[in-house]
């Protein structure tokens, strides 16, 4: 029997800081290439807000199987039902939302159970893989 090693609470949180820097850094890179053009238009503006702030997380976690923090460390964020399976859009954009509105409380509540999972995980069925000591 083949056994599973989940996301610990600690290569969360690095995955988590990485993340950080990240979504910090592609912030800073749009502020600059928006910054020379004169007459950017503004929604243009708000495109590059929602994508850096709202949408790389669910992005990433449904085309990659995780955010480049994720990616890093080693984790992989998949169907619980079917670990072969990355979350579709809609199921990774409902992980991030309350992932985002519960913060630490959700990414806490891991050690709980055998699985590691946290709240929002529970939340949509999805499951942090360690694919580093498989």
């Amino acid at each position: 029997m083949e056994t599973k090693n989940y996301g610990t609470l600690i290569n969360r949180v690095k995955a988590l800081i990485i993340d950080s820097l990240v979504i910090m850094g592609m912030g800073v890179l749009f502020a600059i290439i928006l910054s020379k053009f004169d007459n950017a238009p503004d929604s243009i503006r708000l495109i590059s807000f929602l994508f850096v702030f709202f949408l790389y997380d669910p992005l990433f976690t449904s085309l990659f199987g995780g955010t480049i923090g994720h990616l890093i460390i080693g984790h992989r964020v998949l169907r619980d039902i079917d670990e072969t399976k990355k979350l579709i859009f809609p199921l990774a954009l409902v992980r991030f939302i309350f992932k985002s509105f519960l913060g630490w409380i959700s990414l806490l509540t891991i050690t709980g159970n055998k699985k590691n999972k946290a709240i929002h995980d529970s939340i949509v069925n999805s499951i942090v893989i360690d694919i580093r000591n498989k």
